[in-house]
This record gives structure tokens, C-alpha cells and sequence, in this order.
């Protein structure tokens, strides 16, 4: 019955979503499939209104109002069409009767205006002036301290009592004193009393207001009024702020509510603290929590029973799928002495609520058989309360292993919370010791014999309400089967029997015996000889799997080391010729001339194009023509096509101070032409650009991320929207321009790795799935808020999507639905979107010196170490530094500040030859 929990799921996307109906038969066939459907309801409403079958519309309203409660619209709406038809007294009462519906769902200061004018059409009915009175003071004591809509229903009420003073007006000067003060000033104090009533509320417009009674008022307003009516001032200039938070903020305004019910508990008046919990709910009716801390507050402060009662029923009609909510409500049901029948009923309508989680079904349980263990009269030896409860428990034991095992591959009561209270039940309140040892049998078949405390309990059990024999026998079971702690149930054993060892119940039996000693020390001490073993055995095992793996990594080690080995001899075997030449070129060529190639190597710079295709041997002045294709080395051929290739590009230098206008994109495509005419249309829809800067490698090629600057913070902001978008194929990582080294704390955005309701993970999807197809396929079960395809850094789909639902009720009825679904050929695999813990990474250890001494470790990356690591400093010129010679004995003394003499390319080759 999962398809409860759709439950409110659709109200605020009620009119928005796409029709999953074509037309009323096909609505009403998905209706009787899954009668939760919200969307699916309104979807035939309204069809069946275009089509003008009123009476259709009319059941179809009936039927989803029975389910689930109904938005303002929609109210408004059925309400109008019932009041076209009205035609009688008798379709006038069924109006009432609809409005009264209406008003019980949520607080809506539109329904009780429009309920108040349409009881003023029925005045001249009989009673029909006392029910536009009672109508108009439900309302204010429901809306009247609203203070941006409150307004609306006091002058509604008051024009209400002013007309009928218009209308005696005429007549007054003909009436006896007596009828006069009957019927003309009681009347007109009542209009007095509405004007002084609302002038001491804080409400927006009270100027007005005042005005207006000091216009229509004949006498002067009393000084009590005034009074009031400036206290009142002062209280609503407290309260603006919270209202014009609200007016700026946009649905559903959770937090800004929030902070009003924090304002409004603390000044304590409980008349306003229901209201804007009211107001809240309105917008905010799928948050669970917020109906939580409503009925608390209710069930610990007001207490009053129809008004407790009403919020929790309403609150498991808007929030089904959360057990909490049903567990209040059973007990507030409890609290108020409501009829056991009634109690059923509800806990019945509980378990068909759909919950996400077979935890959750246990603790309902847990509820109702609470409840029902507090009716029992134990002093009985037998009555029907005590069967119910009997048959209670091994109904709940049914239901978690035939319903939620088979829904949720689990019971949700591993340790058998609710066979070990009905077990303590038998043993303490019942003193039936055979039924709670059968109990703890069926406890211990179902894979508990192994953990220490469960024979603990039991034994405790024993020893509180059993006797002697059964405790000995429980532990001496325990010695035998505890596999976690069995040195514990060792030591209780011995205890036992050192210092108990006789009567620990109501039978008389002996004290223990030396031989009950004997066999004690003998069961604990194999026991604990056998698990020593079994620990040697499983430490060696594991030694052995650290050394093969330890092997393993020795063997990949060593293939590195000899395919590295390899290469490296091939390299040279294929250089021998090219390096020949450079050597004849080195003697005959100019001390302190430097080949281009090296050149670029050590500054690691790019020369502008051309510069490196021509050197001093290709000089055609010297010779009078270029020398042969042929005749140039291999390596040379291979420097000058890449040099011909290369691109005069700037070195890119980011100024750090524009990080707050500066975006990092990252993962684009290598081989993108033009990056920065490709990127600028792009973040161009977010505002002005300065400037892209693509990042290029030496050799002139795109390195895959560049740096986009804005003109306003604002537009880097909104920039960070794109990340993920394809860019050719390949999806763009848009993020903040932040220095890790000046900004330790910085979080960049990592998607959430805990527990979400309402997102599902769907894998074993085709390659071939788009996004629009996978939501097509989703939206048929509720409100699709956004699809996440899992890619790879190229883009390559790997069959995995995150579905985000508006609602852990949609969530959940998904996963019913589209669990084990085929797509295309492929069997897909539906669950609540729960990601494993990821293991932090380690942090790089310091090794000790062979003096003892820490010196860090130096990481070198994935890869190695780095070419740019590498030491580009002659052997001849290495010479070990003050600073390396000082750390062995203590820090290095500061340099000296004396200026290094420079030296000439020509002194650098004398050093070189030196030999």
C-alpha cells in the first residue's frame, strides 16, 4: 500500500505539471490502478468540467476530497459551481455544509469571506441572521489577527452591521424608548464594538480604520479606545519586519516562517502562535517537521481536544509516509480518551500509509502495542484486553515477515524489539516464564545467539522472574554460542556461580555445588581456548592475504621498473646517431651560442614561430643554399615539425584580486578550436564578459580550462549555473575562482552523500537513454524537480541517473513502481538515493631520519616525479647547501646578505670541462 504516501504530494503542483490524463475515461482508469495519484484527481476534474458533466465533477470532488485535503483553488472553485446550482433551501444547506469541509483543511481568509457573504444571502431565512453573525465571528476568531488579510473579514462584518443600522435608521424616530433601545442602539453598538474590537488588534491600514470610526461615530471615541488603539500601533511596528520578510520572499518562505513562530513563542500568546503555524502550513503543508512541532505545541500547551485532534488528523492526511506523525496521533487519541474502535481504525489507516523505510513500520507497531498494553488490567488472569494484546504481537510478528520482509528484503526488527517486550510482558506482568522462553528461543533462531547482550538479557530475565536451572542453562548456552564477547559471558558465568549459584527466583533450590563449579570452569575455559584458536587462525589468514598483497604491489614494482628500463634503452639505442653529431657540433660550434631547443627546455618558454626552424649550420649566408632534407639527425626533423606547429602564445597570469569576478572552467574538450569564441556566447547569458582566458601548454596546445572574468560579482554568480552544460559533447565544470592556499575553509559544491527521501538512484540504465526520455518515465509518479545523468569526465553516460521528486511521498511510490523495470532491453534498478560513506583520504605521514629525527615525506603525485622535478643542475655545479649541512645539528642560520657573482655561458662550459 506504498501508493498511500503520495498522500499531499501533488498540491503544489497541482495546474503545473503535465496532464498524464487525455481525457476522463483514461483519468479514471489510472485512478482505480493507484486512486494516490494527486495530479491524476485534478487532472479529471477538470476535464470532466470542461465537458460540463457537473454531476461527474461533483463525485470526483467527493472522492478526492476524501483523500486528500484540498488547496484554496480548488475549494473556491467547487464552491462556486455548487453555488450556481443551488436552487433551494435545500441545496443552500449542502453550500454550508461544503463551506464548512472547506475551512477545515486550511486557514483560508478568501473561503470564510466568501462564506460569510454567501450566509448574508440566506438572512431571510429562518435563523438566518444568528448564522451570518456565527459565520462572521468564527471567522475573525479563525483570521481576524491576520494582519495583511484580516482586514477583509472585519469590514466585511462591520458594512454587514452597518446596513442593518441604515436600514432601522428611518424607523428609529417612530419607536417607543424601550423598542428604540431594543432594536436601534443595541444595533448600533454592536457596529461600536466591531470598530473598537478590530482598532485593538495590530492589522495593516489601522489608520484608516481610525479614521473612518472617527467619521462615522456621532460622540468622541473613548480614551480607552485611543488607548488601545496606539498599543496596538506599537505592536505592529514590532511585527512589520516578519511581515515584510515575507511579502519580499518567495514560496514555500520556510525559513522566514520559521523565524516568525520563533518571535511569536516567545512572546507567548497562543491565539497568534496557532495562527502563523496556520499561515505556515498553508504554504509549507509537505514538511513534516513543521507539523510536528505544531501538534507539540499543541499537546503540550493548549491541550484542548478538538483542536489537538483536528491538527494531527490533518497532519497524517497531509504528511502520510512519516510515522512520527502517526505515532503522535495514536497517542494524542490516547491522551484524550477517544473510543478504542476509533484507535484501530486510525493505526489500520497507519499501516496502509506507505512508509519509505521498514524501520518505520516496527515503530508503529511499537505504538499501537504501547497503547494496547496500557488498557490490559494485569491483576486479571485473563481478559479480552489481555488477548487482544496477545494476538496484537503475533499479528505484528506476521506482518513484518510476510508484508514489510517481502517489501523492503528485511523485517526492520533485527534484533527483536518487539518479541523481547512481549517476552518481558509474559515474564513480568502475565508471570508466564513458558511462553517468554519460547519467546527468546524464536529470538535466538533468528541469527541473535551469537551476540553477547541478547544472552545477557535473557539471563537477566531468568534471574528476575525464573529460577536457578534455567539461568545456568542460559549461560552455559551463551559460553557456547557468543561469538563477539565471549570472554564476558565467561566471567558472568563464573560469577554466578562464585556468588549466586542457588535460589534467584520463587523456587526453592539448592545453592550450587562444587561439580556445577567444575563443569562452569571447564565449559569457560575450552570456550576461550577454542576462541583463541580461531582468532590465531584468522590473524594468520589475514597476515597471509597482507603479504600476498604486499607481493602483489613488489611484482607491479618491478614490471614498472622493467618496462621503464626498456624504453629507456630504446631511447638511447635511437639517439646515438643524433647525439654523435651534437657532440662534433659542440666542438666546433661557439662557447657561448645555446641551440634553441635547450633553450626553450630550461627557461620553459615559447619562442615566437619560425625562431627555432633556423640555426647557425642552416644559415644560408654561409653556405649560399640550405642544406638536404636528408642529412639532418632525426631528433632535429622531429624539432622542427613540432616547432612548426607551435603558436606565439602570452604566458596567462591570473590576478587573484579579481577572484570575486572570475569563474574557473574546467574538463573542456582539447581539442577545441577557438575556447574563448566558443565560451563568451555562453557566459554572455549571464551578463557582461571582460575577458576568456584559455590556458595553453608550452607547445601551444589547450590545456582544457581557462579563466572567464566578469564586470559585476553578481553575473560570477549566476555563471556558476552552467556547471555541467555540454560543451561538444563534453560536460563544462563551472567553479568559483578561489586561492585553496588564502582560503583553507572554501567548500566547493559536492553533491550530497547522505540520505535523501526524495531522490531516487536508478542505475542499469542503456547508454542510450537521454534525460528526457528517462523523465518522460518518471513524471507519471509525481512532480519531477530535476534528473541528474551520471557522465564521465568525456561526457560518456554510465547508466546511472539521480531522479529528485518534490516529495519523499513521490519518491517512495516511484521506487514501488519503476524498480525492476525494463528500459530498452536493460532491467533497471530503482532505490532511495543513500550513497556509502567515502573514506577520507590519508594524510601524507612523516618518515623517521635514521637519527630519529621526522622529515617529510616528499610527494611527488600519481605519477612520479615530475619532469619539471627533475634537477637541472650540472653534477660538477651541485654542491650540498649550508641549510642541508645545518639541519642535521639544528635550523640553518639566516643567509648572509652577499650578492652572487654572475657568471657567462663561456664560464659555464669551463666548468663543464673541467674534468
Amino acid at each position: 500500500m506504498q501508493a498511500a504516501a503520495l498522500g499531499s504530494s501533488g498540491k503544489r503542483a497541482a495546474g503545473r505539471g503535465t496532464s498524464q490524463c487525455k481525457g476522463p475515461a483514461v483519468g479514471m482508469s489510472l485512478l482505480s490502478i493507484n486512486v494516490y495519484d494527486y495530479n491524476c484527481h485534478v487532472d479529471l476534474i477538470r476535464l470532466l468540467r470542461l465537458e460540463g458533466e457537473l454531476t461527474k465533477v461533483r463525485m470526483a470532488r467527493q472522492k478526492m476530497s476524501e483523500i486528500f485535503p484540498l488547496t484554496e483553488e480548488l475549494w473556491l472553485e467547487w464552491l462556486h459551481d455548487e453555488i450556481s446550482m443551488a436552487l433551494d433551501g435545500l441545496d443552500r444547506e449542502h453550500v454550508y455544509d461544503l463551506f464548512e469541509k472547506a475551512v477545515k483543511d486550511y486557514i483560508c481568509p478568501n473561503i470564510w469571506l466568501e462564506y460569510g457573504q454567501y450566509s448574508v444571502g440566506g438572512i431571510g431565512q429562518k435563523g438566518g441572521l444568528e448564522k451570518v453573525r456565527s459565520v462572521f465571528e468564527r471567522a475573525l476568531s479563525s483570521v481576524g489577527l491576520h494582519m495583511t488579510k484580516g482586514l477583509a473579514i472585519w469590514e466585511a462584518y462591520r458594512e454587514f452591521e452597518s446596513a442593518i443600522v441604515e436600514a432601522a435608521r428611518p424607523i428609529a424616530g417612530f419607536l417607543s424608548p424601550f423598542d428604540r433601545e431594543q432594536t436601534f442602539d443595541s444595533q448600533l453598538e454592536k457596529v461600536h464594538s466591531l470598530f473598537r474590537r478590530q482598532l485593538a488588534i495590530p492589522l495593516y491600514d489601522m489608520e484608516a480604520t481610525f479614521a473612518e470610526y472617527e467619521e462615522w461615530s456621532e460622540d468622541p471615541i473613548p480614551e480607552s479606545v485611543i488607548q488601545n488603539y496606539n498599543k496596538a500601533l506599537q505592536q505592529l511596528e514590532k511585527y512589520k519586519p516578519y511581515e515584510e520578510t515575507l511579502l519580499q520572499a518567495e514560496a514555500p518562505r520556510l525559513a522566514e516562517y520559521q523565524a516568525y513562530i520563533d518571535f511569536e513563542m516567545k512572546i507567548g500568546d497562543p491565539a497568534r502562535i496557532q495562527l502563523i503555524f496556520e499561515r505556515a502550513l498553508v504554504e509549507n503543508c509537505l514538511v513534516p517537521d513543521l507539523w510536528i512541532r505544531y501538534s507539540q505545541y499543541l499537546d503540550r500547551q493548549l491541550k484542548v481536544k478538538d483542536l489537538v485532534l483536528s491538527v494531527h488528523s490533518r497532519a497524517v492526511r497531509n504528511c502520510p509516509w512519516t510515522v512520527a506523525l502517526w505515532s503522535r496521533y495514536l497517542l494524542a487519541m490516547e491522551r484524550h480518551g477517544v473510543d478504542h474502535r476509533v484507535i484501530s481504525v486510525t493505526f489500520e489507516k497507519a499501516l496502509s500509509a506507505g512508509f519509505i523505510q521498514a524501520t518505520d513500520y516496527v515503530e508503529i507497531w511499537q505504538a499501537y502495542l504501547d497503547y494496547l498494553r496500557r488498557r490490559v488490567d494485569f491483576k486479571q488472569d485473563s481478559s479480552k484486553e489481555l488477548e487482544e494484546l496477545r494476538s496484537a504481537f503475533a499479528r505484528a510478528l506476521e506482518y513484518l515477515k510476510q508484508e514489510v520482509e517481502e517489501r523492503f528484503s528485511e523485517s526492520g526488527d533485527p534484533s527483536c524489539l518487539i518479541m523481547q517486550n512481549w517476552a518481558r510482558i509474559e515474564a513480568r506482568l502475565c508471570n508466564n516464564m513458558q511462553k517468554a522462553r519460547e519467546l527468546w528461543d524464536s529470538i535466538m533462531t533468528k541469527g541473535n545467539a551469537k551476540y553477547a547482550n541478547m544472552w545477557l538479557e535473557y539471563y537477566n530475565l531468568e534471574r528476575a522472574h525464573g529460577d536457578t536451572q534455567h539461568c545456568r542453562k542460559a549461560l552455559h548456552r551463551a559460553v557456547q554460542c557468543t561469538s563477539d564477547y565471549p570472554e564476558h559471558v565467561c566471567e558472568v558465568l563464573l560469577t554466578m556461580e562464585r556468588t549466586e549459584g542457588g535460589d534467584l527466583g520463587a523456587l526453592p533450590l539448592a545453592w550450587g555445588t562444587l561439580e556445577d563449579w567444575d563443569i562452569a570452569v571447564q565449559k569457560t575455559e575450552t570456550r576461550l581456548a577454542r576462541v583463541n584458536e580461531q582468532r590465531i587462525k584468522a590473524a594468520e589468514k589475514e597476515a597471509a592475504l597482507a603479504q600476498q598483497e604486499e607481493e602483489k604491489v613488489e611484482q607491479r614494482k618491478r614490471a614498472r621498473a622493467e618496462k621503464k628500463a626498456l624504453k629507456k634503452k630504446k631511447k638511447t639505442r635511437g639517439s646515438d646517431k643524433s647525439k654523435a653529431d651534437e657532440d662534433d657540433e659542440k666542438e666546433w660550434g661557439d662557447d657561448e651560442e645555446e641551440q634553441p631547443s635547450k633553450r626553450r627546455r630550461v627557461e620553459n618558454s615559447v619562442p615566437p614561430t619560425g625562431e627555432a626552424e633556423l640555426g647557425p649550420e642552416a644559415d644560408p649566408g654561409l653556405s649560399g643554399s640550405s642544406a638536404p632534407a636528408a642529412a639532418e639527425p632525426p631528433s632535429e626533423q622531429k624539432e622542427q615539425r613540432a616547432a612548426a606547429r607551435r603558436r606565439d602564445v602570452p604566458r596567462v597570469l591570473h590576478d587573484s584580486s579579481k577572484d570575486g569576478v572570475t569563474v574557473f572552467v574546467s574538463n573542456l574538450p582539447y581539442g577545441l578550436q577557438e575556447p574563448a569564441a566558443t565560451l563568451r556566447p555562453l557566459f554572455e547569458a549571464c551578463g557582461d564578459v571582460v575577458e576568456v582566458r584559455p590556458i595553453y601548454s608550452n607547445r601551444g596546445d589547450f590545456r582544457g580550462y581557462c579563466y572567464v572574468e566578469f564586470k559585476e560579482e553578481a553575473v560570477a554568480l549566476r555563471a556558476l549555473e552552467l556547471d555541467r552544460q555540454t560543451v561538444e559533447g563534453r560536460p563544462m565544470f563551472v567553479s568559483p575562482c578561489v586561492d585553496k592556499s588564502k582560503n583553507p575553509d572554501f567548500k566547493v559544491f559536492r553533491y550530497s552523500t547522505a540520505l535523501e527521501k526524495h531522490k531516487l538512484f536508478v542505475s542499469g540504465l542503456p547508454f542510450s537513454c537521454t534525460k528526457e526520455e528517462l523523465e518522460e518515465i518518471c513524471k507519471a509518479h509525481g512532480t519531477v524537480k530535476d534528473i541528474r545523468l551520471v557522465t564521465n569526465r568525456a561526457g560518456k553516460p554510465k547508466g546511472l541517473a539521480y531522479v529528485e521528486y518534490e516529495n519523499e511521498s513521490q519518491a517512495s511510490q516511484a521506487v514501488l513502481k519503476m524498480d525492476g523495470m525494463t528500459i530498452k532491453e536493460n532491467v533497471i534498478k530503482v532505490a532511495i538515493s543513500n550513497p556509502p560513506q567515502r573514506k577520507a583520504p590519508e594524510k601524507p605521514e612523516a618518515r623517521k631520519a635514521p637519527g630519529g629525527a621526522m622529515v617529510p615525506r616528499q610527494i611527488y603525485g600519481a605519477r612520479g616525479k615530475g619532469r619539471t622535478q627533475l634537477s637541472l643542475l650540472p653534477r660538477a655545479l651541485q654542491r650540498p647547501s649550508a641549510t642541508a649541512a645545518q639541519a642535521e645539528n639544528g635550523p640553518a642560520p639566516p643567509p648572509a646578505a652577499t650578492e652572487v657573482p654572475k657568471m657567462s655561458n663561456a664560464d659555464f662550459a669551463k666548468l663543464l670541462l673541467r674534468k
